[in-house]
């Protein structure tokens, strides 16, 4: 177990341990991926950094208003537990579902890997606003 030095240097307290043990137990639960989700005027796009996940790992579907994101990031060496000084980074199965605030056209939904970062757009379904119809004297 690695302890945590607090500014003047001397060891931590008990409750500021950090428990490597225990960490590593997680890492057999599926990941969640993090994302930004923002708009511009024609499209909804989410990003995510997915570095060191192959794009033949990567499934992304799309049903009625929800987009899940799944994946796996393999490691491409075993390493002994023993070896690790710290290990942090996630590793297996990771996903995500998003509910979407609007609706988009699903045909139309692209994604792309550049730099370690996927990016997904979807295209905005555009309603046409209310129109005004006139009444027109039939005498």
């Amino acid at each position: 177990m690695f302890k945590k030095k607090n500014k003047k240097n001397q060891p931590a307290k008990e409750s500021e341990t950090l428990p490597i043990e225990h960490k590593e137990e997680t890492f057999d639960e599926e990941g969640q991926l993090s994302i930004d989700v923002y708009q511009d005027k024609n499209n909804i796009v989410i990003k995510s950094t997915i570095a060191g996940v192959d794009p033949d790992n990567i499934d992304i579907s799309f049903h009625n208003d929800m987009l899940t994101i799944r994946g796996e990031r393999q490691q491409d060496q075993t390493i002994s537990e023993d070896d690790y000084f710290y290990k942090e980074c996630y590793w297996g199965s990771f996903s995500r579902s998003i509910i979407l605030p609007l609706e988009v056209q699903a045909d139309k939904i692209k994604a792309t890997i550049k730099n370690g970062i996927l990016t997904i757009v979807l295209p905005k379904v555009h309603h046409i606003d209310g129109k005004k119809i006139s009444v027109e004297d039939d005498n």
